[in-house]
Formats: C-alpha cells, structure tokens, sequence
C-alpha cells in the first residue's frame, strides 16, 4: 500500500479526533522536481483520493512543481495593472499626484512585494526584469514616485528587515532555522551576522531565504 495513503489517512484520523474534518474535495497534491538537473526516479502513482497539480497557492504565493515563481509574478503582475487603470480613473477626477503616489505605494508596491523574501530567490533573470519593467512604466505614467528605488533594491531592504528581526528576536517563528553562533575568536573583518554558515550543496539551497541572508554581504 502506497505510504502516501497511510499518511493520509493519519492526517484525517488526527483531524477526526480533534473535532475536525479533512476536506479531500479541496485537498491537493504537488511533486516538487528540479527541472535544472537530470533525475531518474519514478513520479509516484496520483492518489484516488485528491487531485495532484502542477502548480501550488500557499499563503498567496504561487509555485510551480518546478520550483518556479513565473506564474505568482505574471498574475501579480496583472493584477497590478488592473489597479493602476483605478488609479488612472481617479487621476482624471483630480487626485493630486502626491496622493496617488501614496495609494500605489500602499495598494500596488504591497502587492509586488508581499512575501517577496520567500521567493525571489526562486525567481530567474526574466522574472525580475518585468517586475523592473512595470516598476518602470509605473514611473513614468507619473503613478509611482520617480525616486522610489529599484525593485531588486527593494526587495534586498525586506531581506535584510526580515532577517535582522529573526537575528535579534529568539520568539522569531524562523529563529530556529538559523544556525548556532560561531565559536571562532577571530574578528579579522566586519560580519553582518555571528552564524556558523550552513554549506550550499545545490542550487535549491542558494534560493533559500535563510541560505541567501547567510551569506549576503559576506564577499
């Protein structure tokens, strides 16, 4: 019997004894494969019970079975230049550029960074340069503030915000993840941070948030 309907069933039996219940109707599967490197194991057999996908929502971010962000940001994307016609709309009723320039900061630069540290890492050169080209076109439409910084500066300041808040805050949910304190003596040269680093075995490990911060700022 195929482990994954044992576990399953564990899961909906844990759910039951809790006074919950396990919706397999909106339940889902998603195998998760480095396209980038050759593999050769067998795709397990699709489960009767939930539907298996290519491509997975969690928390608002979408990823792919390839462990690509190409879809959150293209529907990101578009999403944005929905809200940017609204902002069209209400500067052709007066709004003052200072106050449009504050609502696509709140409403439209949220939206482009939201979790940005969970997945850029996972984006490729083509995804950041149409995040860069909206940012662009929203400057120059007069949407977006002219001295607002770049979108890889913007999201190298929400890493570096992030990652300090689980340095220096122990109840931090991530501060488990990092690593111990190095026990080295030595301070040759200034360190952003006081952790042993971890060792990058493959690409996946680079585009980890925890593995990036580690090593940012280190050369």
């Amino acid at each position: 019997m195929d482990t994954r309907s044992d576990e399953l069933n564990h899961i909906s039996d844990w759910a039951q004894n809790n006074n919950l219940k396990l919706n397999l109707a909106k339940s889902q599967e998603i195998i998760f494969v480095d396209k980038q490197r050759k593999h050769n194991f067998a795709v397990p057999s699709k489960l009767k019970e939930i539907q298996r996908v290519d491509a997975l929502k969690i928390l608002g971010v979408t990823v792919t079975n390839g462990l690509s962000v190409s879809l959150h940001i293209q529907t990101v994307i578009s999403s944005c230049a929905q809200t940017l016609y609204a902002l069209r709309v209400l500067r052709a009723h007066g709004l003052q550029d200072s106050a449009l320039h504050n609502i696509y900061r709140s409403v439209v630069l949220a939206k482009l960074l939201y979790a940005s540290s969970s997945w850029i890492g996972f984006s490729n050169a083509t995804d950041r340069q149409k995040l860069q080209a909206f940012l662009n076109r929203s400057k120059r439409t007069g949407f977006c503030d002219s001295e607002t910084d770049d979108f890889a500066t913007l999201c190298s300041a929400a890493d570096k915000q992030l990652f300090n808040r689980i340095l220096n805050q122990p109840e931090h949910v991530l501060h488990p993840l990092l690593p111990p304190p190095s026990a080295s003596q030595y301070n040759l040269r200034h360190r952003p941070h006081n952790r042993l680093l971890c060792q990058r075995a493959s690409r996946l490990t680079d585009c980890n948030f925890i593995i990036r911060m580690l090593y940012s700022d280190m050369y």
